[in-house]
């Protein structure tokens, strides 16, 4: 993905901030829209669909924790968080309902860019696998589009999740009936430095369980690995559907 072709959407209440790292971003090449607040972000995202989102946790109002965890029950956006020195429990919380990174202000825009970066390139990897880029999933009666990143139940019925439960499951997906460690998983799912939260993979377990389980708490598709990791315990079948 050039840059030039990236949709960022910068929520922060701090004019201060946020107008000249505005201005910084768009000079990096990236297209970049602004929000005061999470009403004005959630304004904006009913007419239009960013590539990532950068969001400040402490704002009048709705506060960022509530809104990041908005984008990953309904959208598939891609959310890094911009927090305090202070802020160290919300991190934990916002990498665990989902969110992909985070920046401690103040920082260093160049080292936001490349954490942006960082970020669409899992997304990427998520979205396009190397081999027919067109093959969708079947998996125990579910279906999944990883172009458009739209799960479907056994009755037809489109599941949200968010980025993370999509790397998630398609880490799963290309790994049929084998053991995934937390470790492997941690880096495909999350990225830098989540390894510091150990419970963050089990987490994205946890809700993806919610999604696809008939009974959550007796998994039969996601099992546990005892000090293995995790298995995707059914047949994956992957096919290019036909056109029309």
């Amino acid at each position: 993905m050039a840059d030039e072709q990236v949709q960022l959407l910068l929520v922060d209440d701090e004019a201060s901030l946020r107008e000249p790292l505005a201005d910084y971003l768009s000079r990096q090449g990236f297209a970049v829209t602004q929000a005061e607040s999470a009403a004005k972000a959630r304004s904006v995202l009913l007419d239009s669909n960013p590539d990532l989102v950068l969001l400040d946790i402490m704002m009048p109002g709705e506060d960022g924790i509530s809104l990041c965890r908005h984008l990953v029950e309904s959208r598939s956006l891609p959310v890094i968080f911009l927090t305090a020195k202070g802020e160290a429990m919300d991190r934990i919380v916002g990498l665990e309902i989902g969110a992909d990174d985070y920046v401690v202000k103040p920082f260093e825009p160049r080292e936001l860019v490349a954490r942006i970066r960082s970020v669409l390139r899992r997304a990427s990897k998520g979205s396009s696998p190397a081999r027919d880029q067109d093959a969708h999933y079947e998996f125990d009666g579910w279906l999944l589009d990883p172009l458009k990143r739209r799960l479907t139940d056994p009755e037809g019925t489109v599941v949200p999740i968010s980025s993370a439960e999509f790397r998630l499951l398609v880490a799963l997906l290309d790994h049929p009936k084998q053991v995934m460690d937390r470790d492997k998983l941690l880096d495909m799912v999350q990225g830098r430095e989540a390894h510091l939260f150990d419970r963050a993979v089990d987490n994205q377990v946890s809700r993806l369980r919610r999604k696809v389980e008939e009974d959550s708490r007796d998994p039969k598709l996601i099992q546990t690995v005892w000090g293995g990791g995790y298995r995707l315990a059914c047949d994956v079948r992957r096919f290019v559907p036909e056109e029309g």
